[in-house]
């Protein structure tokens, strides 16, 4: 036999194996500003933290939630990712990305196999094509080896779009992992401004009380009239009836943090802490880093590289397919001569397949992946220009609420001392109890309005690190 042809045809697999057709992947161009138009809180303004001209040295690291020092957020924080289901479910599809990785590499190696055969036959006397009816056994052993060789790497192109396939899940476990902690945050804050407005309900509660019973002293001294007494029992009653309301949302808020650690919610309590802290300063740094801190963005954008690839698997279908077989093993119609030397047969050869005419269909498979990957190129794109819009939106809320919650503050200190002058005023029988319900209401309404203010402070501020990506950063993806 010439091996000749064979060993050129090889070597020439070889040769060709080295090449790699369609288009070699650079990431998409997302335009960012130097800097970002919304100007953080004056609280911001030279404090620690805030460099605008070196934002490498002001970024947020780690456990980001430890910026706003409460010990149990830090302990609720922690108990996430060991037991939330939802981030159980990202897990499980990275180590399938993973294992995807592991897949499409076996097929740059042969695949051996083997099919044991042993059979008892019988020839039919009948049978036309026989000369007479006899029976005779086959132990067949046979060993096969085929090999796909990857010659304008699709192999390798395929291995590539699941590395980064890998990797965008990887950010994607990242992105759902911070979700969940800024939704476990942003619970936490609402339900300790629940416990402030209770608080403040019960301070104001008492308040009443004594003015109610102030009020009966009068009406009894024939100061006061039944309506006064009856005005202050309806705002006594009312502040209670609203104390009470606060306990609906509060413990929706306590069942929503036991779910997210994966608790169920009647074994989880919430202690009280009325909500008094002011929002920590938070690191901005510039637009263009969160190309590299937001996992989101870090996600859409290897899937625009995944896209990539498949356009190159796409078009090596226009090229030829080589596949070199060989398959050898024993054969006999005796189980005592099966493994005897003159058992043996072989065959090897290589196979070249080339789809001729397909009425457009290859054709179709590279437009369609071109279609796909500039769909992921403008979702890319997107979720950048959203991660832009969302930490403008939240530099805006922080500087206006800090503002309006300066103003609120004075407010309700005016508030507090207009309820003061009106009650004086109803002790030395200069006004009626309805001044004092007014002055009552509008003291107690700034004052709700002022702990709501810090809620809206805190959100606004745990949403600004998620939109900053929250300690995230694109060198903790995986290389695959």
């Amino acid at each position: 036999m010439n091996r000749n042809p064979i060993l050129a045809l090889l070597l020439c697999a070889i040769w060709l194996a080295s090449c790699t057709v369609g288009p070699k992947y650079t990431k998409p161009p997302v335009p960012a500003a130097p800097q970002y138009t919304e100007q953080p809180p004056a609280s911001y303004q030279g404090a620690a933290g805030w460099k605008p001209a070196q934002p490498q040295d002001a970024v947020i690291r780690g456990n980001w939630w430890e910026i706003f020092h409460d010990p149990q957020l830090n302990s609720l924080e922690q108990q996430i990712e060991p037991a939330n289901q939802t981030l159980k479910v990202a897990e499980a599809n990275f180590r399938a990305a993973r294992a995807a990785i592991k897949y499409n590499h076996s097929f740059l190696y042969p695949t051996l196999s083997a099919a044991p055969n042993i059979s008892g036959n019988r020839i039919s006397g009948n049978n036309p094509t026989s000369l007479g009816s006899f029976q005779y056994g086959n132990f067949v052993l046979p060993i096969s080896v085929s090999y796909d060789a990857d010659l304008w790497g699709r192999i390798r192109r395929n291995i590539a779009a699941a590395k980064e396939q890998y990797q965008a899940s990887a950010a994607d476990l990242e992105n759902v992992k911070l979700e969940l902690q800024t939704e476990l945050a942003v619970d936490y804050f609402e339900a300790r401004s629940l416990d402030a407005q209770r608080q403040l309900l019960e301070d104001t509660v008492v308040a009443y009380e004594k003015a109610y019973q102030l009020t009966r002293n009068r009406y009894e001294g024939g100061v006061a009239s039944k309506v006064e007494v009856a005005q202050a029992q309806t705002q006594l009653e009312q502040t209670q009836a609203q104390e009470i309301d606060v306990g609906v949302a509060r413990a929706e808020y306590q069942h929503a943090i036991a779910v997210l650690m994966g608790r169920p919610p009647e074994e989880f309590v919430l202690p009280p802490k009325p909500l008094s802290e002011t929002p920590p300063v938070i690191p901005i740094g510039v637009p263009s880093q969160l190309l590299q801190r937001r996992p989101d963005i870090a996600a859409a954008e290897r899937q625009v590289a995944a896209a990539n690839e498949q356009i190159g698997i796409a078009k090596s279908a226009f090229f030829p397919d080589l596949v070199i077989s060989a398959t050898g093993g024993l054969s006999s119609g005796s189980i005592v001569d099966w493994f005897t030397w003159p058992s043996r047969y072989w065959s090897v050869g290589p196979q070249m397949l080339q789809t001729i005419f397909d009425a457009g269909r290859r054709r179709a498979q590279v437009e369609s992946a071109t279609a796909g990957y500039d769909s992921t190129v403008a979702n890319y794109r997107q979720t950048a220009l959203t991660a832009f819009q969302e930490v403008e939106d939240n530099l805006s809320t922080l500087r206006i609420l800090e503002e309006e919650s300066a103003k609120q503050h004075e407010a309700t200190l005016s508030a507090e001392n207009s309820l003061e002058l009106s009650m004086n005023r109803y002790k030395g029988g200069l006004v009626t109890y309805l001044e004092v319900i007014t002055a009552q209401s509008t003291a107690l309404t700034n004052e709700r309005t002022d702990v709501d203010l810090l809620r809206r402070r805190m959100d606004a501020s745990v949403l600004l690190i998620k939109a900053l990506g929250g300690g995230w950063d694109v060198s903790k993806l995986p290389h695959g």
